[in-house]
C-alpha cells in the first residue's frame, strides 16, 4: 500500500543556525568539561547540575532551531509537554556527559557504555521532539536511516568523551585551537544525526496537526535562538572568568606554599641554629641539656617498675682538648676550627645513635651515654675517644697531634641529676691535671673543685650589678724622652666573698661561660666616662684597651663603641684596642671587617703578645695597625739571652720599616730598659716605671702632669 507524502521545504538561514548553534554548544560543553574537571569537590555539583542545563539547552535549542527551519504545506505546532520531556532528555544527557568527563580516567567499558548511553539520549531527544508533532495520520520513518541516525549520535558521543579525555594534557592556545577544531566537528556531527533523522520521517499527505495551541512560529523560534545564544555566551564567559579565577587561585596556592616552604625552612633553620652549634654541626649546649632532661625523666620512670630488667643508668663524659689554644696562637683561628670540625667528626663516629655528642664552647665536648649498666661502660668509650686522637689530624700543610682530658660523671651513682655536668667537669679537671690525655671518674672529693667553679661562675655573673669591676691603669713611657705617653686599662676584680680574684683567673672563665662580651663592654664605657673627666679636668690622654676575639666576633661592636664616643665626647684617637697576634690574624671575614671598621673610625691599633704567633706583617699593616707590642717573654730574657735580644732587635727594625711603633711590655729592671732604648724601642711599660693603679692614684702620683 502506498501513500501519497507531503514534501518538506528547508530554510537555509534556519539550518546554518542550528548548526552554529549546535557549533557553539560544543564549545562550550567542552569548557565546561573542563571546568567540573577542575573544580573542588564541593562546587562539583553545582557546576555539573548548572552545565547540564545550559549544555542540554544548546543542544536542545539546535535541534528546536532546526525543526523549525523545516516547512510543510500544513500548519505545524507542537505538543508543549512532549517538547518539554525532550529538553529534559538533553539535560540529562548532559548531566550524564558531564558526570563522565569529571572522571579521573576513562576505562573502555565506561567509554563504550557512556557513548551507547548518551548516543541514546540525543536519540531520545530528537525523536521525542519530532513527536510532539501530534500528526494524523502518524509520520511514516525509514528505520534504515534512523539506525543510521542513531549510529551517528553513538560515534559523536564516543569522539566527544574522547576528544574530552584528550583535552587534558594540552594548556595554553594549542588548547584553544583544538577546542575550537573539536567543537566544529562535534557541531557537524549533532547537526549530521538531527537532520538524518529528518531525513527519515515521511509526512502524509492530507496529515493534521492534532495540537491545539501549540509550540511555533517564527516569532518563538527567534526567542530560543536569543534565549539559547545569551544563555550560552553567559556561560562561556563564566566559566573563562572563573577559569582565571581559578588560575590566580593556583598561583596564589602556589605562591603561599613557596612561602610556606620558605617559612618551614627557615624554621628549620632557626631551629638548627638554636640546638646546633654552627662550627661542628654538633648539638649544642641546649641541646644535649635538653636531651639529658628527658634521659633522667625516662630513668625516673623506669625505676617505678623494679621488676623490669631495664638499664637505669646514664653517664656524661666531659671532654676537653688538651694543647688546643697553642695550636690557636700558632696557626690562627681558621687552623683551629678545622681541628675542632675533626675532632667533632672522631667522637661523632665513636658515638652511638642513642647517644649525644656536643660542643659547649672553645675545645670542650660533651658526650652523654643512655642505657649504660656502670662506669665500665664509659671507661671503654673514654679509651677508644682517647685511641681516636693518637691519630695525627691534618691541616693544609701539616700534621698536629694532640690528645684529649675526659671527666666521666654517672647518674644515680656519682651526682644528682642537676650536678652531673658540673661533676664531669670536676673530673675533667682531675684527669688535665694529671698530665692529660687520660680519664678520670668522678669521686667524692672532686666536689670542692667543681663547687669552686660554680661559685666564681655565679659571681662572676654578678659582678657588673654589683659593682666589684675596677680599672686599674699602667703607664706607658716614651722611649727616648721618658715621659708619660699613654696608659694600658687593666681589668680587677674584687668580691666581697672571694676577695681579689686574679684576671688570669676570671677572664677565662668568662669567656667559656660567655660572659667575656658584657664585661668588655663595661670596660670600653669605663674608660669612655674616665677619659670625660680627665678631658674636664684639662688632661687629655690616650688609653689602651684590651679587646678579646669574642668581642671582634660581635657585629655591633663598632657601633656601640661609636655610641659610647658620643655620649661621652671621647675622641676615638684617644683610644687604642689591642688584640692578641692569633686573633688579628684570624682570616674570618668577620673579624676583618671589625678591624678595618675600628680602624677607619679613627681607633689605634696594637698587636699584643707580639712574638707568640704566627703572623705576616705586610698583612698586618693592610690592617691599618699602629703598634706592635713585644711580649713580655721577650723582655724577661733580654740582658742574658743573646737570642732574645737579637728577635727583640729584628722585630724593631721590621717594624719601623713599615712605620710601626713598637711597644715593650714587661720591663722591670734598669738593664732591660737600657737595652731597649739602645735598640730603639719606642714605648715601654712595666714595674720598672710604676705598677698599675686606680685614676685617682694616678693623679697622686703626678704622673698625669709629666705627658709628653
Amino acid at each position: 500500500m502506498s501513500f501519497q507524502m507531503l514534501h518538506p521545504s528547508y530554510d537555509d538561514g534556519g539550518v546554518l543556525l542550528s548548526v552554529l548553534i549546535a557549533v557553539y554548544a560544543s564549545y562550550v560543553a567542552l569548557d565546561l568539561a573542563r571546568r567540573v574537571r577542575d573544580k573542588s569537590r564541593g562546587s562539583v555539583i553545582l557546576w555539573t547540575v548548572g552545565g547540564a542545563l545550559v549544555m542540554g539547552s544548546g543542544i536542545w535549542s539546535m535541534h528546536f532551531v532546526g525543526m523549525l527551519a523545516m516547512s510543510l504545506p500544513i500548519s505545524i505546532t507542537y505538543d508543549p509537554l512532549l517538547t518539554l520531556l525532550s529538553w529534559l532528555v538533553a539535560v540529562s544527557v548532559s548531566v550524564i556527559s558531564l558526570r563522565i568527563a569529571a572522571r579521573d580516567q576513562l576505562a573502555p567499558s565506561a567509554w563504550l557504555v557512556g557513548a551507547l548511553v548518551m548516543g541514546a539520549g540525543i536519540c531520545g531527544m530528537h525523536y521525542i521532539g519530532m513527536t510532539a508533532m501530534l500528526l494524523t495520520p502518524i509520520i511514516i520513518w525509514n528505520m534504515w536511516l534512523v539506525a543510521a541516525s542513531a549510529g551517528i549520535a553513538i560515534l559523536a558521543s564516543a569522539v566527544a568523551l574522547r576528544v574530552l579525555f584528550s583535552m587534558r594534557q594540552l594548556h595554553g592556545l594549542r588548547a584553544y585551537l583544538t577546542q575550537g577544531a573539536a567543537a566544529l566537528i562535534m557541531g557537524a556531527a549533532i547537526a549530521g544525526m538531527h537532520y538524518t533523522g529528518m531525513a527519515a520521517a515521511s509526512f502524509p499527505a492530507g496529515a493534521i496537526c492534532q495540537t491545539i495551541n501549540g509550540l511555533g512560529g517564527h516569532n518563538l523560534g527567534t526567542m530560543v535562538v536569543l534565549a539559547s545564544l545569551i544563555l550560552l555566551s553567559i556561560t562561556l564567559l563564566t566559566s573563562i572568568f572563573d577559569a582565571r579565577l581559578q588560575a590566580r587561585a593556583f598561583t596564589m596556592a602556589q605562591s603561599l606554599e613557596e612561602a610556606n616552604q620558605q617559612l618551614q625552612g627557615a624554621n628549620a633553620e632557626l631551629q638548627r641554629m638554636a640546638f646546633r652549634d654552627p662550627l661542628t654541626g654538633l648539638a649544642n649546649r641546649a641541646l644535649l641539656e635538653d636531651r639529658l632532661e628527658h634521659a633522667l625523666n625516662r630513668i625516673s620512670q623506669q625505676a617505678t617498675f623494679p621488676g623490669k630488667r631495664t638499664f637505669t643508668k646514664l653517664a656524661v663524659l666531659f671532654i676537653d682538648i688538651d694543647g688546643f689554644k697553642p695550636v690557636n696562637d700558632s696557626y690562627g683561628h681558621t687552623a683551629g676550627d678545622h681541628v675542632l670540625r675533626q675532632v667533632s667528626a672522631r667522637l661523632s663516629e665513636l658515638a652511638r645513635d642513642t647517644d649525644t655528642v656536643a660542643r659547649i664552647g672553645g675545645d670542650e665536648f660533651l658526650l652523654l651515654l643512655e642505657d649504660v649498666q656502670g662506669a665500665s661502660d664509659a671507661v671503654v668509650l673514654a679509651d677508644r675517644i682517647l685511641q681516636s686522637l693518637t691519630v695525627p689530624l691534618q691541616l693544609i700543610d701539616r700534621e698536629i697531634s694532640l690528645s684529649c682530658s675526659i671527666g666521666i660523671a654517672l647518674f644515680p651513682d656519682h651526682a644528682a641529676r642537676d650536678r652531673l655536668i658540673s661533676c664531669a667537669d670536676a673530673a675533667m679537671y682531675v684527669a688535665k691535671h694529671n698530665g692529660g690525655n687520660t680519664y678520670a671518674i668522678y669521686e667524692r672529693h672532686m666536689q670542692s673543685g667543681a663547687l669552686g667553679q660554680m661559685d666564681l661562675q655565679q659571681a662572676l655573673r654578678g659582678a657588673i650589678s654589683r659593682n666589684e669591676f675596677q680599672l686599674h691603669y699602667q703607664p706607658k713611657m716614651d722611649g727616648s724622652s721618658g715621659k708619660l705617653v699613654g696608659l694600658e686599662a687593666l681589668l680587677r676584680w674584687k668580691n666581697s666573698s672571694l676577695g681579689a680574684v686574679q684576671p688570669e683567673v676570671f677572664i677565662p672563665l668568662a669567656e667559656r661561660f660567655g660572659l667575656i662580651v658584657a664585661i668588655g663592654d663595661w670596660v670600653i664605657e669605663a674608660v669612655c666616662r674616665q677619659l670625660e673627666r680627665w678631658s674636664h679636668e684639662g688632661i687629655h690622654m690616650r688609653v689602651a684597651i684590651n679587646l678579646s676575639g669574642y668581642q671582634l666576633r660581635q657585629p655591633d661592636l663598632v657601633a656601640r663603641m661609636c655610641q659610647l664616643f658620643e655620649r661621652y665626647s671621647v675622641d676615638p684617637k684617644q683610644v687604642t684596642c689591642e688584640v692578641t697576634e692569633s686573633v688579628a690574624m684570624e682570616d674570618t671575614a668577620s673579624t676583618q671587617r671589625v678591624l678595618r671598621q675600628l680602624s677607619e673610625l679613627g681607633v689605634s691599633l696594637s698587636i699584643d703578645d707580639f712574638g707568640t704567633g704566627y703572623s705576616s706583617l705586610a698583612y698586618l699593616r693592610q690592617l691599618r695597625v699602629q703598634q706592635l707590642k713585644i711580649d713580655r717573654s721577650f723582655i724577661r730574657d733580654l740582658d742574658t739571652s743573646s737570642d732574645a735580644r737579637a728577635v727583640v732587635d729584628a722585630v724593631i727594625r721590621l717594624a719601623h720599616s713599615l712605620s710601626l711603633r713598637v711597644v715593650a711590655e714587661g720591663v722591670e729592671t734598669i738593664e732591660q730598659y737600657t737595652a731597649l732604648v739602645e735598640l730603639g724601642c719606642d714605648e715601654l711599660q712595666g714595674f720598672y716605671f710604676a705598677q698599675p693603679m686606680t685614676a685617682d692614684a694616678l693623679i697622686e702620683s703626678g704622673l698625669l702632669t709629666s705627658l709628653a
